[in-house]
Formats: C-alpha cells, sequence, structure tokens
C-alpha cells in the first residue's frame, strides 16, 4: 500500500468502489446515527456548517423542537446526498443562519442542568 493510499484511507476516501451504507467522508456508525435521529424525531432540516481551518464541512441536523445533532460530512457535495438520503431540506447555515429553535433548546438544556446541579448540591452526605 502507498502511502497516498494510507492517506485517502485516513481521511475518508474509499479508494474505489465504496459500501453500500457509506457517503464519501462519512463513516458508516456516522451514517447510521443520522438516519437513527430522523427516524426518532419530527420537523428535522439539515444545515451545513462551512469548513474552518480546524474544522471539516460539518452538517446540524435540528429538529422542530430546536434539538440538534452534528456530524462531519467532509464536502458539499456528500452534504446535498446526505439530505437527500435523509428526506430532509438542507440549508447553508452561512445564508441562514440557525434557526431560533436551537438556541431555545440550548437555553433550557442549561436551566435544566442547573436545577439539577442545585438538586446535587443540596443533598446531605
Amino acid at each position: 500500500m502507498g502511502i497516498f493510499e494510507r492517506m485517502r484511507r485516513s481521511f475518508g476516501g474509499s479508494g474505489g468502489g465504496g459500501t453500500g451504507g457509506r457517503l464519501r467522508g462519512m463513516s458508516d456508525t456516522d451514517v447510521a446515527h443520522l438516519e437513527a435521529w430522523v427516524a426518532e424525531r419530527k420537523g428535522v432540516e439539515a444545515f451545513v456548517e462551512p469548513e474552518t481551518f480546524v474544522n471539516q464541512l460539518s452538517v446540524v441536523l435540528i429538529a422542530k423542537d430546536g434539538e440538534w445533532t452534528r456530524r462531519r460530512v467532509g464536502d458539499a457535495k456528500t452534504a446535498r446526498k446526505l439530505g437527500e438520503r435523509l428526506s430532509v431540506p438542507i440549508y447553508d447555515v452561512q445564508k441562514t443562519g440557525y434557526p431560533q429553535r436551537m438556541r431555545e433548546y440550548d437555553e433550557r438544556q442549561r436551566i435544566l442542568q442547573r436545577r439539577e446541579q442545585i438538586k446535587r448540591d443540596q443533598q446531605p452526605y
């Protein structure tokens, strides 16, 4: 195996003929997680996040209630294919921004975590 073949494999390239469940640049585990996540929630939309110096291009799935999950997808073509595969609308977060429901969900989670911490702190030893 040559050096370029090793690099291609380590960065998610298929090196020819991929597997049936795999999208280029995504592991089978990531695809399975996203499929299950969409199946268990209502009103899911996908938002493509741009590649940065630190992170690869990624997709955030956001449900109707604001719950969300994020996975790296590698490139825009894979992100579009993922949206088609999951049958969810897909948006460019740089153009649309994140939906308000995502911020509201995060705030609700922070409140719940604070309440749990207060309960733990008030319990006698």
